[in-house]
């Protein structure tokens, strides 16, 4: 069942925030890669009114997650719907070709729960320029609090920009799912899971949801946004190992190579010799690895 397209009404923030990136991509064309952009950059910081229940409920729902395990709090993975706009604010001037944006990953650590009934305190600021001429890697700071926990998340995200080919040489494997891998979950996605994501969180790049466009870009289909694989991954393990509680206190993801839509991947955990958790989606163990993440847990599992 699709969602509702009421929810565009609370995506207004995000919805001029891709305004001004689009007018931008269409001001600059092909944007000068060597001009230097500064770094740490300014702050931005934006209030914002508490998200309505009903989007979230909604949203946890079509990630796979149970609403009563988020009862009075908001799941801390669904920042990106508050942060992106900010986060874009963090970007102005920037010299890069920004149709070219990828998203590489992302960081966060929850330090306290995000309650539903309050405002969102948030504070991003781009804080590192990597870029070592055939690629650029933005990273950004995201700090979202409320007036009982005024640092409850804090988060990085990692945008990754192509510049030029690489010489050629020695091709790198590619990533694999490990041959000895255990699938806890697995998802058949629909060809509409981009636009409803979107729908729920505000970001309509329509590389999620416009055939067309997709190929345009290089791509055979509509792809899954990076925010959806993490989420529906993270309730996946959620449901599974943690009976529907939502443990992590930390986690640190990679995205490999983007999910065609429509398509069934699969989600393994595992712990590695450190005994940290690692969570990833893929096609099948020993196949194509889309996602690659690790994190740490409040509490123990109580199933696997």
């Amino acid at each position: 069942m699709s969602v509702s397209l009421s929810f565009i009404a609370e995506q207004g923030p995000t919805l001029k925030a891709l305004g001004r990136t689009a007018l931008a991509i269409a001001g600059h064309g092909r944007s000068d890669a060597t001009t230097p952009f500064a770094a740490p950059g300014a702050e931005v910081q934006v209030s914002l009114p508490p998200r309505s229940s009903a989007l979230i409920d909604a949203y946890v729902r079509h990630v796979g997650g149970q609403p009563t395990a988020y009862r009075g709090v908001v799941p801390p993975h669904m920042f990106p719907q508050w942060a992106f706009e900010p986060l874009s604010r963090t970007l102005a001037g920037c010299p890069y070709p920004l149709a070219k944006v990828m998203n590489g990953g992302c960081s966060f650590v929850v330090n306290a729960p995000l309650r539903r009934d309050e405002e969102l305190e948030v504070t991003a600021q781009l804080v590192d320029v990597d870029d070592d001429g055939t690629r650029a890697v933005l990273r950004q700071r995201v700090v979202t609090g409320t007036r009982s926990a005024p640092n409850a998340l804090v988060a990085e995200v990692r945008a990754f920009v192509p510049l030029a080919q690489r010489e050629r040489g020695a091709k790198r494997a590619p990533a694999r799912v490990p041959a000895d891998a255990n699938e806890i979950a697995f998802w058949r996605l629909r060809p509409d899971a981009g636009r409803d994501f979107a729908v729920l969180t505000g970001d309509f790049n329509p590389v999620h949801w416009i055939a067309p466009y997709a190929r345009a870009s290089g791509f055979k289909t509509p792809i899954l946004h990076g925010f959806a694989t993490l989420a529906r991954a993270i309730e996946s393990a959620n449901r599974v190992v943690f009976s529907g509680t939502t443990p992590i206190r930390s986690m640190d993801c990679r995205f490999v190579r983007p999910v065609a839509l429509p398509g069934r991947v699969g989600v393994y955990l595992s712990r590695d010799a450190a005994d940290a958790w690692q969570l990833r989606v893929g096609d099948a163990p020993g196949g194509a690895l889309y996602m690659d993440s690790t994190f740490s847990t409040h509490t123990a599992p109580t199933h696997g």
